[in-house]
């Protein structure tokens, strides 16, 4: 069920809808407010920047974590061909 949830980031107040679970979205809220108060609590960045900073950073994370799920994907397939192949040979 889809719900409203205020957040605050480097002093500013943000809101959103979701229908991910509660434990799901406060790991979520806590990795980024982490992730922008850390870039921005250098006092060299601006929030706004930090913001773009630790998106990108997420971005090229995610970008290398689904490129490395569809090679284990191919992988595992090809292993279960592989048994497979062995079983109908063994019949």
């Amino acid at each position: 069920m889809e719900r409203f949830v205020k957040f605050e980031v480097c002093g500013q107040e943000f809101a959103l809808n979701t229908d991910a679970p509660e434990d799901e979205v406060g790991e979520i809220l806590d990795l980024v407010k982490s992730q922008i108060e850390s870039q921005a609590g250098t006092g060299k960045l601006l929030p706004a920047r930090a913001a773009i900073l630790v998106s990108l950073n997420m971005a090229g994370k995610y970008v290398r974590l689904k490129k490395e799920l569809a090679e284990d994907k191919r992988l595992t397939d090809h292993k279960i061909n592989a048994i497979i192949s062995n079983i109908e040979k063994q019949m």
